[in-house]
């Protein structure tokens, strides 16, 4: 876990998206049990209720589950879920954006593509 908790955003959506970011990086793999809530409140010295909000948040969304009596798991194919959903996240934060933007200052999508080459080769 290498999240340092900040103001961006709630703490319970940091401690869910870490736990999205070590499924999606492998550390986390499926059916692999995440660390509990209370060890999530002791790492980042927050309420275990908030961490619990976070680890919830995860279970509504499918890629967590609950075995009674032993802990969170994560779900067969939720990485695959995860990473769809973060597909379309980048789609819609930097593509669409970046694209409009390209719009408003004249860039052609050849230009834009171009770009892009360049940026990835850098």
């Amino acid at each position: 876990m290498s999240l340092l908790i900040d103001d961006s955003s709630p703490i319970f959506v940091q401690i869910a998206e870490r736990i999205e970011n070590d499924i999606i990086e492998g550390l986390l793999p499926e059916e692999t049990q995440v660390p509990s809530t209370n060890q999530f409140a002791s790492f980042y010295q927050i309420n275990p209720a908030t961490a619990a909000k976070g680890v919830n948040l995860l279970v509504d969304q499918g890629i967590l589950y609950k075995k009674r009596g032993i802990g969170m798991f994560v779900t067969e194919g939720a990485r695959d879920k995860l990473m769809e959903k973060r597909r379309e996240r980048f789609f819609e934060q930097y593509v669409i954006t970046m694209v409009n933007e390209a719009k408003k200052l004249g860039i052609t999508i050849e230009q834009l593509t171009e770009m892009i080459r360049k940026g990835g080769n850098a």
